[in-house]
């Protein structure tokens, strides 16, 4: 069951978890998301016609970013633009989580390895405001 996780009305994540299965392509995010996140399940044989995507100019407003847990347990925290927790999961080995808005910090339960896909350019320390959480 795909979980998303909403405080006070804002989408701060969507999480697919690992035995998530549908027939066809399955996608979780709105048409108007910058980061476009699906899953496709196709039988043998299912042919995709080759394709070029054609260039088109997009604003990016907001990192979204996308994590795959290929190993071990990790806590993700979630946090308001006020710099306070609103809550937290727990991700284990093949899920996947959108990030989508808020803040968000992570705590590794297990020795883990993960992958991250993100909008770039990456523009180093002026991306993002680290903080201390103020709960």
């Amino acid at each position: 069951m795909v979980k998303r996780i909403d405080f006070d009305g804002i989408l701060y994540a969507i999480i697919i978890p690992y035995n998530f299965k549908a027939n066809g392509i399955t996608f979780f995010t709105p048409d108007d998301f910058s980061q476009q996140l699906a899953y496709l399940s196709h039988p043998k044989g299912k042919v995709i016609e080759p394709h070029i995507h054609n260039f088109v100019i997009r604003q990016v407003s907001y990192t979204s970013e996308v994590l795959f847990v290929r190993k071990g347990v990790v806590k993700v925290n979630f946090y308001n633009t006020e710099k306070r927790t609103v809550g937290s999961e727990l991700l284990k080995e093949g899920d996947v989580i959108l990030l989508t808005s808020g803040g968000h910090g992570f705590e590794f339960i297990e020795e883990s390895e993960l992958i991250e896909v993100k909008q770039g350019p990456y523009i180093g320390e002026q991306d993002k405001i680290r903080f201390q959480p103020l709960d």
